[in-house]
């Protein structure tokens, strides 16, 4: 077996893998058919605004899978992203998954070492088989993540937070100092422990990664002094539900009243919709619960951090005699 980069060539085989993939998709339970809309990333191949890695397992001159990682420069002048998260990982029916897929994570990790990227993120849902093959490779879990979603929405009231506003430019360091207050210190060291990681994170939307593309997005912000809230709704585009994004600081009626403004966001879509949370955000999650959503999956984040952080040596001490 083979392992090289990707080509312009090999993109027609890459999209032959992509839609078994989703073929096997379509033939599971009817949860992983509904995740199977957001988990479908093959359009992201080749993103403009993005560094992407995608390397191939070739054997007797055949593509047999492929993995695709891609991430967001911190600066305009910086080239590379430092950090990266892994979107497909493929492989050919037949083929020995058990050697391919070690093989291809093994291989995107050295190769992001040598390019300078210091961590590598993937997310995967429970029981998932290719667990294993990255668990492996020295990724840890570091969160969970819960997919929430409801056919049909119903909102608790029409009581919406104290200091309601549409979100402003200027707003970004303040959502991120909202960012740190709501989010474990454990996962925000690896996420995002500078406002400028923070913002290649959120300006690469990896927060709003269940909307699609074309969606037409809103956000609105409850501006205490501080910011205490943060709601961002996108209206659905084609067969994708309407996607809702929650931060809220778990104090009083705030989650409730922050969960109705964002489902009134929506107008008079009759639609189903979703949300992505943290294990961290139950407030946010309870509050849904109530306005009749339900869980549809569960996701492991696991991150395997790829520079070695050298501990600063302690001088020692020197007897001094006299």
């Amino acid at each position: 077996m083979k392992l090289r980069a990707a080509g312009l060539l090999d993109l027609a085989r890459i999209e032959e893998l992509h839609r078994s993939s989703d073929k096997r998709w379509s033939e599971a339970a009817p949860p992983a058919r509904l995740w199977s809309l957001v988990s479908s990333t093959l359009s992201a191949l080749l993103p403009l605004s993005q560094e992407t890695l995608i390397y191939v397992a070739e054997v007797r001159g055949k593509v047999v899978g492929f993995i695709q990682a891609s991430g967001q420069p911190l600066a305009l002048d910086l080239r590379r992203a430092r950090v990266l998260q892994v979107l497909n990982l493929h492989f050919a029916d037949g083929s020995d998954s058990d050697e391919i897929v070690p093989a291809l994570v093994g291989h995107l990790c050295n190769q992001a070492l040598e390019r300078g990227v210091q961590r590598l993120f993937v997310r995967l849902p429970e029981r998932d088989p290719l667990l294993s093959a990255f668990r492996l490779q020295g990724f840890r879990q570091y969160a969970t993540e819960v997919v929430v979603f409801a056919e049909e929405p119903v909102r608790g009231g029409q009581q919406f937070p104290d200091g309601v506003r549409a979100f402003r430019r200027g707003d970004d360091r303040r959502l991120y100092q909202l960012y740190r207050k709501v989010t474990p210190q454990g996962v925000s060291q690896l996420e995002a422990p500078t406002y400028r990681e923070w913002r290649s994170l959120h300006s690469g939307d990896w927060g709003g990664r269940l909307a699609a593309r074309g969606s037409e997005k809103q956000e609105q912000v409850v501006d205490r002094i501080e910011l205490m809230g943060w709601v961002r709704v996108a209206r659905r585009a084609g067969a994708q539900p309407d996607t809702l994004n929650f931060m809220a600081m778990p104090e009083n009626n705030l989650p409730g009243e922050l969960a109705d403004l964002g489902l009134s966001m929506l107008g008079d879509s009759e639609g189903p919709a979703w949300c992505s949370l943290r294990h961290y955000d139950s407030h946010m999650i309870d509050a849904l619960r109530g306005r009749g959503f339900s869980v549809l999956l569960t996701q492991l984040l696991l991150v395997k951090e790829l520079a070695l952080r050298v501990p600063v040596r302690e001088k020692g001490l020197v007897p001094s005699f006299g």
